[in-house]
């Protein structure tokens, strides 16, 4: 019994000094840092899958095509204020380079061009991030699914961003985000 209180006691005491390390060591950063990487961390013991940890997704509603879908994102963006910069319709390009058809993937390009200025000001890693990405993906079961990169990483994995750059951010996020949901249901 001796042996197992000291190794429950070595377990505590090891918890307690991660606990410490990681207290100051993130000191100063956005209060939803923490959850946020926790969130990371179950969802990739989760899956195993690092990028699947680091999407939002949304499953397209049933019954509507990939054109719809097409023609509902380029609509909605243009409702929401962001700016179409281009866009790649890869699996159209991987059909052609294999010469047999592939599933259909498309991946749009969307920016905020101010409130990108203002991302790279504040840090220029930060256009590695732009523009926004999201994607329009048929599954192997012929579902079709949109996704795009967890902006949270970006607006709060960190110290907290300057009070303007923050809300610019958080205004894309929002437009990126109901443009995921609107047009998982087929809205224009």
């Amino acid at each position: 019994m001796g042996v197992l209180r000291t190794i429950l006691a070595l377990v505590g005491f090891l918890a307690l000094v991660c606990l410490g390390w990681g207290a100051l060591t993130f000191r100063g950063f956005d209060p939803a840092a923490g959850r946020l990487y926790l969130s990371l961390a179950q969802e990739l013991a989760r899956t195993g899958n690092p990028a699947e940890a680091m999407v939002w997704k949304r499953q397209v509603a049933e019954g509507l095509s990939y054109d719809e879908v097409d023609q509902s994102i380029r609509s909605l963006a243009m409702d929401l204020n962001i700016r179409d910069v281009g866009a790649l319709p890869l699996g159209d390009q991987v059909a052609a380079m294999k010469g047999a058809p592939w599933r259909k993937m498309k991946v749009y390009l969307y920016c905020n061009p101010l409130t990108a200025a203002a991302m790279v000001d504040y840090a220029t890693a930060y256009a590695a991030w732009l523009p926004c990405r999201v994607s329009l993906v048929e599954d192997a079961e012929g579902r079709l699914w949109l996704y795009t990169l967890n902006m949270d990483y970006m607006l709060h994995g960190g110290r907290p961003l300057p009070a303007d750059v923050a809300a610019q951010g958080e205004a894309v996020r929002s437009a990126i985000l109901a443009l995921m949901d609107k047009a998982a249901e087929g809205d224009f």
